[in-house]
């Protein structure tokens, strides 16, 4: 039988979600959890990779097992085993062919930048100084819809060895803490959004105009592209399917 978990964490302790020997992960406090409170040895699998540092305020992952669970019982049990940086949303039934990471049809992540420094925001926003054009940084936006090569946005080599991505929503959005990138598509590839977002900084920063910006887009390299912003502003907030 094939059960699904939604939850979140605060990444700012773990090493991402996947296993990584000799450091704290997501996915082992999960399986630990699981493995012990179903006395039996739990695999999970997760809709994807989130990097050291990297938040999700929604993620989902799957796990099988022979027992009939009582679904609301396993998710009191789960909150009072993990630890406070790891939080259970529900645990549902779901049919065999569910899988946490294939059936997943497009995935959401926001960026956090803010302007000044909040002591209670300081491990979910990036800090920066100046102003920036956030119009310019929208019109740049339009350029990553669709579907594209973002090779100029990619650490190292992505699975199953293409970089092809369909952007479905991709804008910058001011708030009362500071200002946030949001992006939506089918899929991510490893170091992506926060490479975009390095580069969406050198555009509002007047460093990079837009028809470079394009010509990247089309058939840039890495090295083309901005640097990659720091871990702690990302967090993962949407999985459909």
């Amino acid at each position: 039988m094939r059960y699904r978990l939604d939850l979140q964490y605060d990444g700012t302790s773990y090493h991402g979600w996947q296993i990584q020997p000799n450091a704290p992960s997501v996915e082992a406090e999960i399986e630990n959890a699981l493995s012990t409170l179903l006395r039996e040895p739990i695999d999970a699998v997760g809709c994807g990779r989130t990097d050291t540092g990297v938040h999700a305020s929604f993620f989902t992952a799957h796990f099988d097992t022979h027992q009939e669970i009582d679904t609301q019982q396993l998710s009191y049990k789960l909150r009072q085993f993990l630890p406070d940086s790891i939080g259970i949303i529900q645990t549902s039934r779901v049919s065999d062919d569910f899988h946490a990471r294939f059936s997943a049809v497009s995935r959401s992540y926001v960026y956090r930048i803010q302007y000044r420094n909040n002591p209670f925001y300081r491990h979910f926003a990036h800090q920066i100084s100046g102003d920036l054009n956030l119009e310019l940084m929208n019109k740049s936006c339009l350029d990553l819809l669709g579907e594209h090569e973002f090779f100029a946005f990619c650490k190292g080599v992505p699975s199953g060895n293409h970089y092809r991505c369909t952007v479905l929503r991709a804008e910058w959005i001011s708030t009362n803490k500071g200002i946030e990138f949001h992006i939506s598509a089918n899929r991510f590839l490893r170091n992506m959004v926060r490479a975009i977002v390095g580069t969406q900084l050198e555009i509002g920063r007047g460093k990079l105009d837009l028809d470079t910006h394009k010509k990247m887009i089309q058939g840039g390299n890495r090295s083309d592209a901005g640097m990659s912003v720091p871990a702690k502003g990302l967090t993962l907030c949407e999985v459909n399917y």
